[in-house]
Formats: structure tokens, sequence, C-alpha cells
């Protein structure tokens, strides 16, 4: 472990030593064949971690550089943002600033995005739909596959979905999801350092793509396939954090993905039982992350426990937005077990009586 803070924050995450361990291999070029085999290695394995189909490409940036990239390369003109919290807000926002005409379908913070929601709702002007799975600010689960289901029964737009704070932790069922695009990175339930983006896309996005304009340079779609189809990467890429990454798909298929989904599942209710035990959660009922646990804590002085429990080496993440003065959030996921989450949950029973 980190002799700093151990980190349950919605992320960064906590990164383990072994993982640092194994992303201080020796420099290496990145248009030789070692760095075919690595980039070609990983995203086989993502293949069997994800159990998808869909086209895998890698490129460096947080995982918001993917999200633009969807928009770029896959919209003319028309998307609708599908939103119930901050990240969903953000990719509508991420359209209008490359100049789409975006259409927001808003629900309320805390709750689920339902099939009943979007029903009748998207025009058949609409290009793509952007759907996130794991709404960080809030703590919600959105029932993706429901939500596609219910747009694929009426109309037929790409559907985008950001799973950056589910993939790895949550079984998507990205095979039967239909969608054109997933977008998550390497700083959440891959517990590893920030800055490798991750895309699956689907054909139609491509093909959609090659009649787009502007797409830009370093999120190009068709100019990263271009590459992609060589083992190569468009740009520079971040070759210690590909060792980490190898590394960390290896340990996940070791662990097998249906024990790492229990194990995700086990830590997030033993946080949430603490939760409404001390306060209360602020998601929906049902629809409740398995990564992010959001608490509501009324008048609590939220800097102040920040603070104390700092200072006694744990970290967790302050609200989000307008939520920022009265929640926080834990982050469980990654190589986290349910031991660390109660070593967690211990020291801040420690701190709440100290605040009394």
């Amino acid at each position: 472990m980190s002799v700093s803070n151990r980190l349950f924050t919605v992320g960064p995450v906590e990164v383990f030593d072994d993982t640092l361990k194994a992303m201080s291999k020796p420099m290496m070029i990145h248009r030789g064949e070692d760095y075919k085999r690595l980039q070609r290695g990983i995203v086989e394995k993502l293949h069997k971690v994800l159990d998808t189909d869909m086209q895998i490409f890698l490129v460096p940036a947080s995982a918001s550089g993917f999200l633009e990239s969807c928009v770029r390369c896959g919209v003319n003109e028309r998307m609708t943002s599908l939103s119930n919290g901050s990240f969903g807000d953000r990719w509508g926002s991420i359209g209008q600033a490359n100049g789409k005409i975006v259409t927001k379908i808003d629900v309320p913070w805390g709750k689920a995005i339902r099939g009943s929601d979007v029903a009748t709702k998207i025009q058949p002007t609409a290009e793509a739909v952007t759907i996130i799975s794991n709404e960080s600010s809030t703590g919600v689960l959105n029932p993706t596959q429901e939500i596609v289901k219910v747009i694929r029964a009426e109309e037929d737009p790409l559907i985008f979905v950001d799973g950056v704070t589910s993939v790895g932790a949550v079984d998507l069922k990205i095979k039967e999801m239909n969608i054109d695009a997933l977008v998550f990175g390497t700083q959440k339930a891959f517990a590893l350092p920030p800055g490798l983006a991750i895309l699956c896309a689907s054909e139609r996005l491509i093909k959609k793509a090659e009649k787009v304009q502007n797409r830009g340079y370093y999120f190009d779609i068709l100019e990263i396939k271009k590459a992609a189809d060589k083992d190569l990467p468009l740009t520079t890429p971040p070759v210690s954090l590909m060792y980490g990454m190898e590394y960390q798909l290896d340990k996940m298929l070791k662990e097998g993905m249906a024990n790492r989904y229990a194990r995700h599942h086990a830590m997030a209710e033993t946080s949430r039982d603490w939760a409404k035990k001390r306060f209360k959660l602020y998601a929906e009922k049902g629809y409740l992350s398995e990564t992010i646990t959001v608490v509501e804590t009324g008048k609590l002085d939220v800097a102040r426990l920040d603070k104390e429990l700092k200072a006694r080496g744990f970290e967790v993440s302050p609200g989000y937005g307008k939520l920022k003065d009265n929640t926080f959030r834990i982050g469980h996921m990654g190589d986290l077990t349910v031991k660390d989450v109660k070593d967690l949950l211990k020291t801040l029973d420690v701190v709440l009586e100290v605040m009394k």
C-alpha cells in the first residue's frame, strides 16, 4: 500500500504497490515489435475481461477525451443527452461546446433514468443519444439495458454510454446492450493511475465517422483505427501505464470477472449498511451504485470530517456539484476489499465521535 492516505475516493483510486511495481519496467519505443505485442495483448485481454466483440481503441487521455471523440466523430448536427446528475450534464455540454444542437432529457438528481423517461422523447433527427451508466455525482446506477431497449424500439440513433465508474466493477452485459460506444478510463475500477482512455466502438460508429466533418485529429476515431489496425498508437502512448494495464488485466482474469463483480457488490453493501445507520443514502433504492456510495449528511460539517479523516490516513471524496455541501462520497472499487472498507468505516465512526 502507499504510505500516503488510503484512498476511498471516486477517482483516482488506490493503486497498490504490486501494480506500481509492474509499471516500473524499462521504457520502450512505441513503433517497434515489442510495443505492438504489448498493445495487442492489452486489447485481447480487454475483449476477454469485458466479454465484447466491439472494436477497442486506446488513447493517452482521461475518459473525457473519448466522450468528446464520440460527439465529434458521431454527430453532424443533433444529439440527445440523458442526464440525472453532473456527468450527464457534462456530456451534453461537450456536445454544445462542439457546436452540436443538444436536446436534453433531465431526470431529478438521485433518481434513476428509466425507459419510461425516454419513451417517445427521442426525436427521429437525433443522430446519437448519450447515457451515463453510473452517475458518480449521485451514486445512481442507471438501468442502461432497459433505456437502450426503449430507444431501439422507437428510433435508431447511435447510442453512447459513459462507463467510467462501472466498467470493471459491474457486469454491463455489453454483448446484449446493442450500443455504439462505451467509454472508460484507467483510474477507476481498473485501479491504475489516470492517463489512458479506452473506447469500445461499433462498426456503425466507424461508418458514421466517415460522413462527419471536422472530427479533429487527436481523437479522430478513423485515424486512431488506422493505427490500431497495425497494433500501433496514433500518438505517443503512456507505456508505463500500459505495463500496469496489462498487469491489472491479468489480475482480473485470474480473479475471475464473476468474483470481481461479487466483491464490488459486497463492498457496496458494507458501505451502504453503514451509511443507512449513520445518515442516509442519497440515491434511489433499487438503483444504487456498486462503486460509489453517496452519503447524505444533512448539516454535518463535511469539510471538518474530511480534515479529521485525512489526519488518520484515510480519504474519501466530497460531494459533487450542487451536492457539495451536504454529501460525501465513498469510493469502493478497484483492488479494495471488504476488509479495507470496514477499516475506513471504523475510522469514520471514530471521527464522528470526535465531532460530536
